[in-house]
């Protein structure tokens, strides 16, 4: 997976073209849901699938970023008003636990890398 801005395979360093889209399940507050579209990109070069995720979503997470956000930073709690339809306990330890991890692909700053960390999609096809 890539971001937006992110054009050069992270595997081989060529260009990457649009090749189509794949529905992904976002889930929000109230435990809605919403189906969004990510964009697949091949490499010109080696052949590799990878996708590019918009800012509202962590890679490999169905949950949006404001409600794991919230989770990391403590205000999204089982006693929050307005998530009553909160992750279960075990999920909001799991991201409590992978912290430093989701706080780096949100901002690869701390890291001194370049702007967006990037993730491949193993067995996209």
């Amino acid at each position: 997976m890539v971001c937006a801005d992110v054009s050069i395979c992270p595997k081989c360093g060529g260009e990457l073209k649009y090749y189509g889209t794949v529905p992904r399940i976002v889930r929000t507050k109230n435990r809605a849901t919403a189906w969004v579209k990510i964009r697949r990109l091949r490499c010109s070069k080696c052949g590799a699938f990878h996708r590019e995720l918009p800012e509202l979503i962590f890679p490999y997470k169905q949950y949006e970023a404001e409600v794991i956000l919230g989770v990391l930073e403590g205000l999204v709690t089982c006693e929050t008003i307005g998530f009553e339809d909160h992750p279960c306990e075990l999920t909001m330890a799991n991201w409590k636990a992978h912290k430093s991890q989701l706080l780096l692909w949100r901002n690869p700053y701390l890291k001194g890398e370049n702007k967006h960390e990037t993730y491949t999609c193993g067995g996209c096809t």
